[in-house]
């Protein structure tokens, strides 16, 4: 049997649904960082970003101790994605309170900026996921395949190697050269990428 480290995501969870609560641990610390990173990076306060994180795993543990939870896809980038909707729901709450704190009179101009701002930023954003989609079709198979297998699938440079059937080394010179043609097709294409 398989030491609860070297166990996959999809395994821990099914050994939690099982009633084998230790093996949650594996799971927090394998993507505690990841998970907390994100949240700071949308949240850029600590004290904020603590509470999101406490309420992000309060969820999971919740969700999957009631049964709720079906595998789709990724468990990491379904916790990604309470934790994207739970720091949605702060900056909800947190814009409602600053508009509610001016003196009984409604800051229209200061929700108009927001309002404005968000939509911008939501534009620049799917315009960028298109660029990069765009991007990553131009890219060799191999190299495309890599890109996918780490960045989308989360996984290891060990476990793209055993999956392709090639060395870690190979790997990893695959994903080189697929950001440096990305960054070469972005030019080519008048794209601005920040990779």
């Amino acid at each position: 049997m398989k030491k609860i480290e070297e166990r996959s995501d999809y395994e821990l969870v099914q050994a939690y649904a099982r009633g084998e609560r230790e093996v949650f641990s594996t799971l927090l610390a394998r993507h505690q960082q990841r998970v907390y990173c994100y949240i700071m990076s949308l949240v850029k306060e600590k004290s904020v970003a603590d509470d999101i994180f406490q309420d992000t795993f309060i969820k999971v543990v919740n969700t999957l101790r009631s049964g709720t939870y079906h595998d789709e896809g990724k468990f990491i980038q379904w916790v990604m994605r309470i934790a994207h909707n739970l720091a949605v729901d702060y900056f909800r709450k947190n814009q409602k309170l600053k508009v509610v704190r001016s003196n009984d009179e409604v800051d229209v101009f200061d929700m108009v900026d927001n309002f404005e701002e968000s939509i911008e930023s939501n534009i620049i954003k799917d315009q960028t996921q298109k660029d990069i989609r765009f991007l990553i079709k131009q890219l060799p198979e191999e190299q495309r395949r890599v890109l996918i297998m780490r960045h989308y699938a989360d996984m290891s440079f060990k476990e793209i190697a055993d999956k392709t059937g090639v060395s870690i080394n190979t790997a990893l010179g695959r994903m080189r050269y697929a950001l440096i043609n990305m960054r070469k097709l972005a030019e080519e294409n008048s794209l601005a990428l920040s990779m």
